[in-house]
């Protein structure tokens, strides 16, 4: 009886433990979401790992993509439709830290989908006889 019980307890904990690797998964997701939509702030440090110096930081509302090892590509909302790109070359000596000054509000039950209607193209449908 106690092995069944015990059994039945690691289940249940594995039960919670993925549940809430769930939850922390689409609760990263949707704040990397509102951080690459320019609504969170952000401070990206770029430091030589040999001095232990800042080579280069910048603070504000700022999509990072590091999907390539030797590139980090910032881009900076710097207000209302004016935007900046930085591209740090990444080597051996330099790393990175991306920091979340100030949170975001997210939910992890919702989603949301914005249509831009800017990238809609128009087009005109025409009837050949």
């Amino acid at each position: 009886m106690k092995k069944v019980k015990g059994i039945l307890l690691v289940v249940a904990v594995a039960f919670v433990l993925t549940g809430c690797s769930r939850q922390a998964a689409k609760v990263s997701h949707n704040v990397s979401q509102e951080a690459d939509n320019f609504n969170v702030v952000r401070r990206v440090a770029v430091i030589n790992t040999l001095s232990s110096k800042v080579e280069f930081e910048v603070i504000g509302n700022i999509s990072v993509n590091t999907s390539n090892a030797s590139k980090l590509e910032i881009i900076v909302e710097a207000e209302k439709g004016v935007y900046k790109k930085h591209l740090i070359n990444m080597t051996q000596f330099n790393m990175y830290v991306v920091e979340d000054l100030e949170g975001a509000d997210v939910n992890n039950f919702k989603y949301e989908v914005n249509y831009m209607p800017e990238s809609i193209v128009p087009f005109t449908i025409t009837n050949k006889d």
